[in-house]
């Protein structure tokens, strides 16, 4: 009984250091982009970027609203505080706040287990299908930034922290887009 406990509390103070190690080496993350068309050319896009890759290059391009891993753009659209808007969903508990229908599409936005949810269903010729789904800690990431930014380069860091996650799933009649995070240094 005595070694049974020694060894338990050997195992116990050992875990600690196990758990870190573990994080230590935690596989890398890769973005995935994968376009898919259906068109006459049948044009395919991947994209395999490790996200240590990504948030080193992002701070070296100096574009017209892209400057260091950030994008400038309008906080207040319409009349609308973004950010005051998104700290208000952040806040609040895990809900369905936003449905419009439609005859040309219904659309939701809510709140679930962490994440910003969007959807969007076409309906009518056209018929186009939008899934969003985002970390509620990278949508603060990317407010992180000043003023009218978006901080690229934080979100990225703020994805690498976690698990696999699909983000963006668009379909409609002519292709398929899916963006995701993982640990595979390639398309599934």
């Amino acid at each position: 009984m005595r070694r049974l406990l020694t060894a338990g509390l050997m195992l116990a103070a050992m875990l600690p250091v196990t758990l870190a190690r573990a994080q230590a080496q935690a596989p890398e993350r890769w973005l995935h982009i994968k376009v898919d068309s259906k068109d006459a050319q049948g044009e395919v896009v991947r994209v395999n970027v490790p996200l240590s890759m990504a948030e080193k290059v992002l701070p070296a391009i100096h574009s017209k609203d892209l400057q260091d891993g950030k994008v400038k753009f309008k906080a207040h659209t319409e009349d609308v505080d973004i950010r005051a808007l998104l700290e208000a969903v952040r806040t609040a508990g895990d809900n369905e706040f936003v449905t419009v229908q439609s005859k040309k599409e219904n659309v939701r936005v809510a709140k679930s287990g962490g994440y910003l949810l969007v959807k969007v269903r076409g309906n009518g010729e056209k018929p186009e299908n939008v899934d969003i789904k985002i970390p509620f800690t990278v949508v603060e990431a990317l407010l992180s930034a000043g003023e009218d930014e978006l901080d690229i380069a934080a979100a990225i860091r703020a994805l690498s922290a976690h698990g696999d996650t699909e983000l963006v799933t668009v379909t409609d009649k002519t292709e398929t887009v899916r963006i995701w995070v993982d640990s595979k240094n390639a398309e599934e």
